[in-house]
């Protein structure tokens, strides 16, 4: 017959246990004691090569491209305040508020004509008409960072993709998978027609013309009727290039 443990065992067995939890502590503690510090390394060393790079930061887009992602990897946003080492350092927390307010009034222009949806690639070329006289460089990341801020002001600005492109969004107009196919499939030509929306994506013509009446209501399209075969065309300027041109002088 098998023996049971006594209470002497139980006592060594629950020692036991205790022991190999104050072990596993100690080693927990020390590896994040270990990652504490590896971290304020690799923080100080960002702020050295900060020191040294603030030229090229402030300069080449795609330099400060690369610096955002090395501040993401060691948990530093240099956006976060304009207060602080890295505002005093690089200026970085003032550039983007600047560029934000730009990008706001850039929208707000431009919105009669695009109802608020304008792509990513003509707010960037805008904003670079607008900015040459600074003859500081902006690039889409930029873009990408300033308005990603502008969305704690409950302002409305988003950044959707609708088949290849980002397009910007100023206005809380809420588009279906209806809206989206059908802009996706304007980015071909910058127009489609109700018979073209049919035949390509295999909808009645209730369908097409619902979607379509929608977004032309929203101020998303504009309408054009002077063709010879008849049919209604239904340009969407923040998939074309009249965005591009188009409130560039109110600018």
């Amino acid at each position: 017959m098998r023996r049971r443990p006594g209470i002497g065992g139980l006592q060594n067995a629950a020692a036991a246990r205790d022991q190999y939890r104050l072990l596993g502590e100690n080693v927990a503690k020390l590896r994040t004691n270990l990652m504490k510090e590896q971290l304020a390394t690799f923080r100080s060393q960002l702020e050295d090569f900060a020191r040294k790079h603030k030229n090229d930061i402030r300069k080449n887009p795609a330099f400060r491209a690369q610096f955002h992602e090395m501040c993401a990897k060691v948990g530093v946003d240099p956006l976060a305040s304009n207060k602080g080492f890295w505002a005093e350092l690089l200026g970085i927390g003032d550039f983007y508020y600047e560029l934000g307010v730009q990008i706001i009034e850039v929208c707000l222009a431009t919105r009669p004509h695009n109802g608020g949806l304008i792509s990513l690639d003509d707010l960037c070329k805008l904003l670079g008409q607008r900015r040459k006289a600074v003859r500081e460089t902006i690039s889409e990341d930029d873009c990408l960072r300033a308005i990603s801020k502008l969305k704690v002001l409950g302002s409305g600005f988003e950044v959707i993709t609708v088949g290849k492109r980002k397009l910007v969004r100023s206005v809380p107009t809420e588009l279906n998978k209806d809206h989206n196919e059908i802009l996706e499939l304007a980015q071909a030509q910058g127009f489609v027609t109700v018979d073209e929306v049919q035949r390509r994506l295999n909808w009645s013509s209730g369908r097409a013309t619902d979607a379509l009446e929608t977004l032309l209501e929203e101020g998303l399209a504009m309408i054009d009727d002077g063709h010879r075969d008849g049919k209604r065309r239904y340009w969407f300027p923040c998939v074309s290039s009249v965005s591009s041109y188009v409130g560039a002088d109110t600018l």
